[in-house]
């Protein structure tokens, strides 16, 4: 499984025929700021875990040029329709769900957080609940990104049920749990092989590094990879 991190919640990953883009907040993005083109190349897929505008990102753009499959909430799929993504490419589920991404499936968990879009007349766009999502491929790995979450003990059964071997985790506080408390999740409720930190370093408002998670999973089993932006690593 190959993985790039664009800074914030924006990854890419690449397994099998599949390549697929998790909350692609590229344009407007302070840890990346490239744009979207390069990154979508050859995209087959793109998941979204919640409907804030640092998630849903450059989605639109990148489905409309790609013809990507788009993975979402309904909430999120009839925007995105709304902004002339094709209806019959999305692939639409809710929490506690699993849909069938030909290639790989993805399942919907809880998350704790919101999910809103500003509207064109200042109003909030309600976009459904927030979720994490659990990707199983054929070859037998899994890997689990947060979204934008709070610990939460039903983490237990989401590693009871799915045993993710990586795990996407967010650390830097203020609008998601912070390092330590991320850290204490990981230890107390799952057994990942490996675990990426992420929605830090992007904002005035959050933390500017993953040390204190890095610091909190010491002594843990699990390895921590630090990604560097823009930079594939192989888990």
């Amino acid at each position: 499984m190959k993985l790039t991190w664009y800074g914030h919640s924006a990854f890419r990953i690449e397994v099998g025929d599949a390549a697929i883009l998790i909350d692609p907040f590229l344009t407007g993005n302070p840890s990346w700021g490239k744009g979207w083109e390069e990154v979508a190349e050859g995209v087959t897929h793109v998941l979204l875990t919640h409907g804030h505008g640092d998630h849903i990102g450059d989605s639109a753009d990148i489905l409309k040029k790609t013809g990507a499959m788009l993975v979402a909430n309904p909430e999120i799929c009839r925007f995105l329709v709304s902004q002339g993504v094709d209806q019959n490419r999305i692939n639409q589920g809710n929490s506690g769900g699993t849909v069938d991404c030909g290639g790989f499936t993805v399942t919907f968990t809880q998350a704790l957080h919101s999910s809103s879009f500003p509207g064109e007349g200042g109003e909030n766009i309600y976009l459904g609940n927030p979720h994490g999502l659990v990707l199983h491929f054929p070859n037998g790995e899994s890997a689990y990104h947060m979204g934008d979450t709070d610990i939460f003990s039903d983490m237990a059964l989401i590693n009871e049920l799915h045993q993710p071997s990586i795990g996407i985790v967010p650390v830097g506080d203020r609008f998601t749990m912070g390092g330590a408390v991320a850290a204490l999740a990981c230890q107390r409720y799952f057994k990942f092989d490996k675990v990426i930190p992420c929605h830090y370093a992007t904002f005035p408002l959050v933390e500017k590094t993953a040390d204190k998670f890095v610091e909190g999973m010491k002594g843990s089993a699990t390895e921590v990879v630090v990604a560097e932006v823009g930079k594939p690593f192989e888990v």
